[in-house]
């Protein structure tokens, strides 16, 4: 009898993109003309899961979350990574902003998920939350598949990837 597979349902961006994508913002912002001589840069910081952004004005800093925006999506990269409701910090004509990243799924996200599952799926496919993943088992890979575009379909306020299909 063959082996059940599985898969975990994880919230996790790549490290690599991510700083690629961050690089590459930071890169247009020192070069583009309405950013020249405002003090502008963004950093950021892979042990805190945080973005650091930094202008002269309010205005300039929601111009520079939008070019990091725009090289998500380039990227692939889900919009809903950003938690943008940090408050800006405005002192001696700076604005500072800190973007909190979301990874990992916590206990209600993943029962959302767990739920979700078993409302779409009732025979054939198990869920079981371990730490920060749902691991999804089934007798047939094709049923994981199925189970894997009904959550990219879903909406969720928080991003949905896929690790150790098996």
């Amino acid at each position: 009898m063959a082996k059940d597979a599985s898969l975990d349902v994880v919230s996790e961006y790549d490290l690599s993109t991510m700083i690629n994508a961050c690089d590459q913002a930071g890169r247009e912002i020192a070069t583009r003309y309405d950013f020249q001589g405002t003090g502008s840069k963004l950093v950021f910081d892979k042990d805190t899961d945080k973005i650091e952004i930094e202008a002269n004005s309010e205005l300039k800093l929601e111009a520079i979350v939008g070019v990091l925006e725009s090289k998500f999506i380039k990227a692939g990269l889900s919009l809903k990574f950003l938690d943008k409701s940090g408050e800006v910090n405005e002192n001696n004509m700076v604005a500072r902003k800190t973007l909190a990243l979301v990874k990992g799924l916590d206990q209600t996200r993943a029962k959302e998920i767990t739920a979700l599952i078993r409302e779409k799926f009732p025979k054939g496919v198990k869920t079981q939350i371990q730490g920060e993943a749902v691991r999804v088992t089934s007798g047939s890979r094709d049923d994981l598949q199925a189970v894997m575009s009904t959550l990219r379909e879903a909406e969720f306020d928080f991003p949905v990837s896929f690790n150790n299909f098996r």
